[in-house]
């Protein structure tokens, strides 16, 4: 008779409101931290952001970079030139239409070992044409996430600071990873502000 698996079986799943508040309140991985959602401010009336039942609503910072061609260069991922863009700093950006920006989150993130984290772009703003783009936050990443936005209209678009601009989920993991981010010493570690391509 073969003997029992005794190995326990732990399910990969999204993380709920619960763990991102103890993961956030005792260990730091969301840092400022909002332990609800947050849809009023003394001047009236937000784009939503802070703790949902199975994610976290993060804030758009008010630096960004613009795109621009005035200088008419080449956007290459491997030689990029920084002014390809027009920095500003302001409640709000407006971006061109058909163009893009960078900005980053008001939050500082530190992703546990064992969690994956991917970002999905607010139905506030993607029912308006614009588009939120954020590469997956590996283990042990850390830093101000840096925001992708495209304007997808023909017409001028406004991005709100301070206000919530995308949704972070968090997967946990089946089993803990060999080599993090950290490990690996990844290029984007520890990032502050809007950071530029590297190589």
């Amino acid at each position: 008779m073969a003997a029992a698996n005794t190995t326990t079986q732990v399910k990969m799943g999204i993380k709920s409101d619960r763990w991102i508040r103890q993961m956030a309140e005792q260990e730091g991985m969301i840092e400022p931290f909002e332990v609800q959602q947050v849809r009023e401010s003394p001047q009236g009336r937000v784009i939503s952001y802070g703790t949902s039942s199975y994610g976290y609503d993060v804030r758009c910072s008010d630096e960004f970079k613009i795109f621009t061609n005035i200088n008419s260069a080449i956007v290459d991922p491997k030689d990029f030139d920084a002014e390809s863009f027009v920095d500003v700093q302001s409640d709000v950006c407006i971006i061109p239409p058909n163009s893009f920006a960078l900005a980053r989150t008001v939050e500082y993130f530190r992703i546990p070992r064992d969690v994956l984290t991917i970002c999905l772009g607010k139905s506030t703003y993607a029912r308006c044409g614009i588009i939120v783009n954020v590469t997956p936050l590996e283990p042990e990443w850390e830093g101000h996430v840096t925001l992708e936005f495209s304007n997808t209209t023909p017409l001028p678009a406004k991005i709100y600071a301070n206000e919530g601009i995308a949704q972070m989920l968090f997967l946990g993991a089946d089993e803990v990873c060999t080599s993090s981010y950290k490990d690996r010493g990844g290029k984007y570690q520890g990032q502050r502000g809007v950071t530029l391509p590297k190589t």
